[in-house]
């Protein structure tokens, strides 16, 4: 028995010095806006919260919505193709990014759509385009549904919305034991080992991008907001993708281990105008890993 409580003593001792080591405090709001909100960024207030945002380029709107931990940068890539056709606006969505946490710790499918509605009536805009990655994909059809007369098209890249297999973060963030750590600590290395699985080129992740996601995930706030949002139960409303009307555009990659190929297949069969481009050799974030073809694929798409 004593060699047991001595071996567990060590093994209590060990684990709190590591934690003392990985506990990472959060980052200042104007210390990061330094590094990723140079211009064209601006903020808004929304529903209490100062939304960072970006409008760029000329012509009919079109609304990016970003994945889980990410952030408008996401879009840049394709933005500088489409904006000589498109007035390109990005957003951090609540809980990501330099916006941040809900003030009230809201996450239902209802307070993004008042979001993305506020967001859109103070910048004059009442009909736009959405493209949306991953779960910005699942705002992007749940938005439609409920406000069909906003919608022209819709981009739907790797989205989300169908239950599926369950993402290596995604089981840290609903573990019991876990999340709580999670809210004091921050690993790069686990930010670098998420970003390789869902980018099938592993030499595309550069030091660069992974500082980016692993700094803004340490906004004040963040770490709490992803998991309150991870436990709030969501609405689905697969049964209803058969009442978008709005032209429909599903691009997936290929090698997308999150939400796989198949699911693509689903999306293509439930919705009534839609058309399927897939890339081989591509993850979850193809507006990422390759962007000048999926973004000139979407430039056709929405100028036909």
């Amino acid at each position: 028995m004593k060699k047991i409580l001595c071996i567990l003593t060590v093994i209590f001792i060990l684990l709190f010095i590591s934690f003392l080591i990985l506990k990472k405090a959060d980052i200042p709001v104007v210390e990061l806006k330094e590094t990723y909100a140079p211009p064209p960024s601006a903020f808004m207030d929304i529903n209490g919260m100062s939304a960072h945002y970006r409008k760029q380029g000329n012509g009919p709107a079109l609304l990016l919505l970003h994945g889980t931990a990410s952030s408008l940068h996401t879009w840049e890539p394709w933005v500088e193709i489409l904006k000589d056709s498109f007035t390109c606006v990005s957003v951090d969505l609540p809980a990501f990014g330099l916006t941040g946490p809900a003030i009230d710790d809201d996450y239902s499918i209802k307070t993004y759509n008042s979001f993305i509605s506020r967001l859109m009536i103070e910048l004059s805009i009442d009909s736009f385009h959405i493209a949306g990655n991953s779960l910005g994909g699942y705002f992007a059809w749940n938005y439609a549904l409920e406000y069909p007369e906003n919608v022209n098209k819709l981009i739907l890249i790797d989205a989300a919305g169908f239950p599926g297999k369950p993402s290596q973060l995604s089981k840290i963030i609903r573990n019991p034991i876990l999340a709580p750590i999670l809210k004091k600590i921050s690993v790069r290395s686990l930010v670098e080992k998420n970003l390789k699985e869902v980018y099938y080129d592993d030499t595309a992740v550069t030091d660069e991008l992974i500082d980016r996601y692993y700094k803004l995930s340490l906004r004040e706030g963040n770490r709490n907001a992803l998991i309150v949002r991870s436990k709030q139960k969501s609405q689905s409303r697969i049964d209803q993708l058969n009442r978008l009307e709005e032209p429909t555009l599903l691009m997936w990659g290929e090698e997308d281990p999150w939400i796989p190929i198949s699911y693509a297949h689903k999306f293509d069969s439930i919705i009534p105008d839609s058309r399927l481009i897939f890339y081989e050799k591509v993850g979850h974030i193809p507006m990422e890993e390759y962007p000048v073809k999926s973004a000139k694929d979407a430039l056709k798409f929405l100028l036909e």
